[in-house]
């Protein structure tokens, strides 16, 4: 059996497809459960054999991963395989009980979901009117047990503005912060998505924190969408762009058992199901995620072919650009490629 030299580092798992909220920028349209979902005998065989391979860090996400009975089943038996565990959740059923679990599993984090510094916004993007309230609940309820807790804003036009109000909530309380950008995928539509001005702008926000405010005070930090190589913008990701890593370090799995390199990319980026050839098996076979596994400069679209960092950034994250170009290594939203369009055209 061909056995790769890459090793699925970050592995995040779609536990449930079922969620308690419908909110308007959800990759994967969540809301009910996905058809024959893995049982937690799957579920537990899958994190031994993600162990197998050397992965160090399972998320577990939804839908609302807390919806499943057993997600704590999960979590205590990655903590226990050696593994670190991140639970990302829209915070409306934390409560005292899940502390109290939460605790006992010692998480690597506990991410929440905030996408508005005011309840209408928030609500309105969430689909559900007392979101807001349960998710800062949620923030209190972990930061008071000191339990390790990011929170992930998603922006797009409707709540671009919030970002400041956000920001003085979250300084000086412990939080970490991630900021993504929403992309036309699943349920959410393309006219709200940012436009590339929108989108430098928001940049521009994040260096200024992270210059403004020490890590302290406040760890901000764009997510991997928010990129690259800029002639004047400081890295504003946690780590140096080096390309999608989509089958090469990180792994996603959907709940029923269906593997992606990303779950952000589209169903026909499936390698295969854990129940008729194990994850081991997929990841190892030589046809396996072909698309960066087997990458060539020739393979970079767009205006993405003649950038000197092209060979390394592999032309940005994968899903925007299949997503709005239908075509792969070619993410239009690229800081320097938005400089060299409007800044120094």
């Amino acid at each position: 059996m061909f056995k790769t030299n890459n090793i699925p580092i970050s592995v995040v798992w779609e536990t449930t497809l079922k969620c308690n909220m419908k909110c308007i920028h959800c990759g994967s349209s969540a809301g009910q459960n996905r058809r024959n979902e893995l049982t937690t005998k799957e579920g537990l065989k899958l994190c031994e054999d993600l162990n197998k391979l050397g992965t160090r860090l399972i998320s577990l996400m939804g839908g609302e991963p807390l919806l499943r009975k057993d997600w704590n089943i999960f979590a205590h038996h990655i903590k226990n395989l050696g593994m670190n565990v991140t639970i990302m959740s829209n915070g409306f059923l934390i409560d005292e009980k899940i502390i109290s679990e939460l605790l006992k599993i010692d998480p690597y984090a506990v991410t929440i979901s905030l996408d508005g510094g005011t309840k209408k916004i928030h609500n309105n993007i969430r689909g559900l009117d007392t979101s807001f309230d349960h998710c800062i609940n949620s923030l209190k309820l972990l930061t008071d047990a000191n339990l390790p807790t990011t929170v992930i804003t998603t922006i797009h036009k409707q709540n671009l503005k919030e970002l400041p109000i956000i920001r003085d909530f979250l300084l000086n309380k412990g939080i970490a912060w991630q900021i993504q950008m929403a992309t036309p995928f699943g349920r959410f539509p393309r006219n709200l998505m940012l436009s590339k001005e929108e989108f430098y702008s928001a940049a521009l926000f994040i260096s200024t924190l992270k210059k403004q405010y020490s890590i302290k005070e406040l760890p901000v930090m764009g997510a991997h969408n928010f990129g690259y190589h800029s002639k004047i913008l400081p890295n504003i990701m946690l780590l140096p762009w080096i390309g999608c890593q989509a089958g090469l370090t990180t792994l996603g799995i959907q709940s029923d058992g269906s593997i992606k390199g990303c779950l952000s990319l589209p169903d026909n980026f499936i390698e295969g199901n854990i129940r008729k050839k194990s994850v081991i098996k997929i990841w190892n076979d030589t046809n396996s995620f072909s698309y960066n596994r087997n990458f060539k400069k020739d393979d970079l679209t767009g205006k993405c072919r003649n950038c000197k960092h092209g060979k390394r950034c592999r032309g940005g994250c994968l899903t925007v650009s299949k997503s709005l170009t239908e075509k792969n290594h070619g993410d239009p939203y690229c800081l320097r490629l938005i400089e060299d369009e409007i800044l120094f055209s």
